[in-house]
């Protein structure tokens, strides 16, 4: 089974991936956010899992969440014949259990942003997708998996709440998202995984808790608590990703 890696903020290379081939792909969409990286990890023993790397955001983080080609990309992944992805996302907590730097696969999304392109849908081709659990369950089983065999604590299901970006939230509005009952924030989590849907892709998130969200502190947001989140979590998560294949 050929899996593709989308990394997010803080993953824009992934690091033991031998790299075959790299290729900018031009879709019926517009062109992917950067190019897909083919490769493989490789054992100890010999043996390799096929992956394609795709860095959301450019491969220097240049593409703000909602200037993304959610489309492009997916279309990309699926006519290279990729079969599930990983996706990797940075993201804010709501609920105090999951502090900085802790790692979720979520199990739901609430969808509060606007003005994507979210769908394959056209004149004459109207695609209705059954959205109920948007998230697959191999992927995630496959994910916890790899932690539980790391020894590493993950929060096993959550709904994520993706928001418009680039912004943070104001305090009011991650009251109104726990209200609604989300457990964590981010900017890119739709319509990434209803796009992977249409296209019959198995789908799944492994999301890093890099601050708490607005209102959830006694300060302010701040990039240096982020960025030392990030730069203390993704080495996690590349272990359970290398763990996983």
């Amino acid at each position: 089974m050929v899996t593709a890696i989308i990394g997010g903020t803080g993953l824009t290379a992934l690091e033991g991936l031998v790299i075959r081939e790299e290729k900018q792909v031009t879709t019926p969409y517009g062109e992917t956010s950067a190019p897909l990286q083919f490769g493989s990890f490789e054992n100890d023993k010999g043996g390799s899992a096929p992956v394609v790397f795709l860095a959301r955001h450019g491969t220097h983080h240049s593409l703000p969440p909602h200037m993304v080609n959610y489309r492009a990309n997916l279309w990309a992944l699926k006519h290279a014949g990729v079969q599930q992805i990983v996706a990797v996302n940075a993201v804010g907590s709501i609920n105090p259990a999951m502090p900085a730097e802790a790692l979720v696969i979520p199990s739901q999304i609430i969808d509060y942003t606007w003005g994507r392109e979210s769908s394959y849908s056209e004149a004459g081709k109207v695609i209705h997708i059954d959205f109920s659990y948007p998230y697959s369950d191999s992927v995630r089983e496959r994910l916890l998996g790899a932690s539980q065999r790391l020894g590493m604590v993950v929060h096993y299901g959550g709904v994520y709440g993706t928001t418009q970006g680039p912004r943070l939230e104001t305090a009011a509005e991650i009251d109104r998202m726990d209200r609604d009952g989300c457990d964590i924030v981010g900017m890119t989590g739709m319509p990434e995984a209803c796009l992977a849907r249409e296209l019959e892709l198995e789908y799944g998130c492994l999301s890093l808790v890099v601050n708490m969200a607005a209102g959830r502190s006694d300060g302010i947001i701040t990039m240096e608590d982020i960025q030392r989140a990030l730069d203390n979590g993704m080495s996690k998560v590349r272990s359970i990703l290398r763990e996983m294949l």
